[in-house]
């Protein structure tokens, strides 16, 4: 897997402390209670790790997706709702 940039989609709100634990990563709540995280991902390695991090803290995934033409300073272009962020 080359780098790239990932929309994770987790069901519900995560807390201050996780979302700080996501340093590099830009994380919003969606409308529907959702929470989007978006960043690059170096390799598959630190994916899985971070996949694991939210079994392991019983967070559902509902979705994994690349983001297509995303610019490397801009890791949100055209995949994240806007809004305030969490």
């Amino acid at each position: 897997m080359t780098p790239q940039v990932v929309c994770i989609l987790l069901r519900g709100r995560l807390g201050p402390a996780l979302v700080a634990a996501l340093d590099g990563f830009d994380v919003r709540t969606t409308d529907d209670g959702c929470t989007r995280v978006v960043g690059r991902v170096p390799d598959q390695a630190k994916l899985i790790g971070l996949l694991d991090m939210f079994d392991e803290l019983h967070i559902e995934v509902v979705s994994v997706n690349p983001v297509p033409d995303a610019v490397d300073d801009s890791p949100a272009q055209g995949d994240v709702a806007p809004g305030p962020p969490s």
